[in-house]
């Protein structure tokens, strides 16, 4: 694994997105300042997206990184490149959503098209990708798929009938779900779905938005899956040897993100991870069993055989 300092995103580099006077604002933004109400319904400055010191650096920094890793891809120095503080999903053009503020995936698949015709976007984060499939809603170029809690639930998006317009039809995949999926659900739906759209699709990069919110027992989710599981999907998205960014994205039980994430780096690596924890300042949070891995909860599933079944007919004929 080589490590790689990125350089912060400009202004104008954030412009090849998003709105001028949006960046602008983002620029000039500190807490203090921030007195006017229409400026703040405007971009949509809200409980969920609060000002705070350093914000546009905060936004420059991920996003720099995650430009710096398609800028890897582009020139085939990695197979893999990995930026766990990207993924920022629910940016839109010109406003902030469920605390994104600038869109960094977008940023970073238009620098893929710079050099790839064909670029896969795939979302295992329990809110739906809505900043990412909105971007490219009416482009053949890019598919976005999204595997998603459905329902009263944020930001209440990404209905299976909603996929891509114009151009873009059938090129947005939304796979809903319900409360309680576990493993062995999850990937009764992931793979088929994700060959399928291999086969057809056929991308020259992929972009995996890896939010850390669908394990089990995080604190803002409500899916099952284990550490394992929730890597099963790097592991088999990598298995089609296409060049792979992945990135971090939501996650709200902490100590959980880090050993999801840490397991990645592990296996995107193929090296072994021991199980119990070495000895290190922060050791502390993860007792009383010190392990990468926690078990899975006995919540009940809400997703049934025919449910699955229902979801992946229609999206398989779809594609």
């Amino acid at each position: 694994m080589k490590v790689i300092h990125p350089q912060l995103a400009r202004d104008r580099d954030l412009c090849a997105f998003h709105t001028d006077d949006y960046v602008a604002f983002l620029q000039s933004a500190k807490p203090e300042t921030l007195t006017n109400p229409c400026v703040a319904r405007r971009f949509n400055i809200t409980d969920d997206c609060p000002v705070f010191y350093r914000l546009f650096e905060f936004c420059q920094t991920y996003t720099g990184a995650s430009v710096d890793a398609a800028k890897e891809l582009n020139r085939c120095n990695a197979d893999i490149v990995i930026n766990w503080s990207g993924g920022l999903h629910h940016a839109k053009r010109s406003e902030a959503s469920g605390f994104c503020y600038v869109n960094d995936i977008v940023l970073a698949i238009l620098k893929l098209l710079e050099n790839h015709d064909r670029v896969l976007y795939v979302d295992i984060d329990i809110h739906h990708g809505d900043g990412v499939e909105e971007a490219f809603l009416t482009t053949d170029r890019v598919m976005t798929v999204s595997f998603h809690k459905f329902g009263e639930y944020f930001p209440g998006t990404g209905h299976i009938l909603d996929n891509g317009y114009g151009k873009g039809k059938y090129y947005a995949v939304n796979v809903p779900l319900n409360d309680g999926i576990d493993d062995e659900s999850y990937h009764y739906l992931f793979k088929p779905i994700i060959a399928k759209v291999m086969e057809v699709f056929n991308p020259d990069a992929v972009v995996l938005q890896c939010g850390a919110d669908s394990l089990s027992g995080d604190r803002l989710g409500c899916f099952n899956l284990s550490v394992k599981g929730h890597a099963e999907c790097v592991r088999y998205l990598r298995s089609f040897n296409v060049p792979l960014m992945l990135l971090g994205g939501g996650g709200y039980t902490l100590r959980n993100v880090a050993r999801c994430w840490c397991y990645e780096v592990y296996w995107s690596l193929h090296v072994e991870v021991n199980d119990k924890m070495p000895d290190h300042e922060y050791l502390g949070y993860y007792g009383p069993d010190y392990n990468i891995h926690v078990a899975t909860s006995n919540m009940e599933n809400k997703n049934s055989r025919k449910s699955l079944d229902d979801i992946k007919a229609k999206i398989l004929d779809n594609l």
